[in-house]
């Protein structure tokens, strides 16, 4: 692996090394199976929120039981990983219990609107996360930072002690701090520290109706599962988590960014229909290497073997189904309330995409706003925790006009553009 913080090489990558600090994580953590006993969990979430009422409306026990049933399927997650994965299902049940109740004791957040959100669309590793969060750096505009994302209700009695700092932003650093330590080399590629924004879909997960689950498991029957289910009742569950959050903390503007709108469009808009939406376009060569890179990294410690040809198919697959729907559905969202933003005017020439998303939202882009986002962009530049060599060949067996080939009706669509 390249020592230079600019050229990150991993020569290890489908064959990795471990250090002595990974080493240690998995001989702790491999000695003992865990268990995914719905009853234990429901338990345990009811204990965090203090209260029992899981809401369980519009066949949410069967998502609960299908989206358990593909994690217990995948038979190559190490105990590691299967134990973050039941903590994040306790956490999503406990997440829900609190909002249910918190909607019980405020019904007034139900009438609480959600205008002109701005709504970042685009593939993974396309400028979507540098987007949203250059937007975010408006003070006017609400999104939604990392910590919140993983914990957006408190639980009765969760709030901040004598420190000041809110118990779950301290939990959140608390993660980044050990997932730093196991695997520092995540920050070049998705860097989720605690201020980061988030995308919404781990909100729409509250409801167990996201695609996320197939970003930490192979989990081809959840995905099939999700692709089945009617999204607009679930998006308006995510409206609702919206709500709630403005209720908390306020403002109502928001800027909002995921990869999976790409393929719930009408959703979208029928929940968002004042919304102004930037889609990113980039050479799906580049999203996917740098996707199944990230990804082959992380199952060092995630899986009991890596897969580089698993991972090639699947990804590109999927890559290439949220495309076909972005292309099929682009038109649902009205020319007068969109625009098209190509990767390459990401890197240095970010003013004017502002300028034009704010033009097209009939929003003014007002002297501290410009400061606002050059003040983030000197202080983010692109690799500033070190560039990725990617090796498509090498580590994957493919080259890149093998991968682009059928990607025709993409590029057909939009201007997007090959990149070596």
């Amino acid at each position: 692996m390249g020592s230079a913080v600019d050229d990150i090489d991993f020569d290890d990558l489908t064959a990795p090394e471990l250090t002595d600090v990974q080493r240690q994580i998995l001989e702790f953590t491999e000695a003992r199976r865990v268990d995914f006993d719905l009853d234990r969990m429901r338990a345990e979430a009811e204990s965090q929120a203090g209260v029992d009422d899981l809401d369980d409306v519009d066949g949410f026990e069967d998502r609960l039981a299908a989206h358990v049933a593909a994690i217990e399927a995948d038979e190559g997650l190490r105990q590691l990983t299967r134990s973050s994965l039941r903590q994040r299902v306790v956490r999503l049940l406990r997440n829900r219990l609190s909002l249910t109740d918190l909607l019980k004791r405020y019904p007034e957040i139900g009438a609480i609107p959600i205008e002109n959100p701005f709504i970042v669309v685009g593939m993974p590793r396309s400028g979507t996360t540098h987007l949203v969060n250059l937007v975010a750096a408006d003070p006017r505009r609400r999104a939604l930072p990392y910590w919140e994302s993983q914990e957006p209700i408190p639980a009765r009695g969760d709030g901040p002690g004598i420190s000041g700092v809110d118990p779950r932003y301290a939990r959140a650093k608390s993660e980044h701090d050990a997932l730093m330590a196991s695997a520092p080399l995540v920050a070049a590629m998705h860097d989720r520290f605690p201020e980061a924004i988030e995308e919404e879909v781990e909100l729409l997960d509250l409801d167990l109706a996201a695609y996320v689950l197939e970003w930490h498991a192979r989990v081809a029957d959840w995905r099939d599962y999700y692709l089945g289910l009617d999204q607009t009742r679930h998006y308006a569950y995510l409206k609702k988590v919206l709500q709630a959050l403005t209720f908390l903390r306020g403002p109502r503007t928001w800027v909002l960014k995921s990869p999976q709108h790409c393929e719930q469009l009408g959703p979208l808009m029928a929940t968002f229909p004042d919304a102004t939406v930037a889609f990113t376009h980039r050479d799906p060569v580049a999203v996917i290497q740098s996707a199944i890179t990230m990804m082959a990294y992380s199952d060092r410690l995630r899986r009991t073997s890596i897969d580089p040809d698993w991972l090639l198919n699947y990804w590109s697959d999927r890559v290439h189904r949220l495309l076909d729907a972005c292309v099929r559905d682009r038109d649902l969202v009205p020319a007068e309330r969109s625009i098209d933003i190509s990767f390459h005017e990401l890197n240095g020439n970010e003013m004017p995409v502002l300028e034009r998303l704010y033009r097209c939202g009939g929003v003014e882009l007002t002297p501290k706003a410009r400061a606002r986002f050059q003040n983030y962009l000197d202080g983010n530049p692109r690799g500033k925790h070190g560039r990725i060599h990617y090796d498509l060949h090498r580590h994957f067996g493919i080259t890149a006009d093998e991968l682009r080939a059928p990607f025709g009706f993409y590029f057909d669509r939009f201007d997007v553009h090959a990149e070596a």
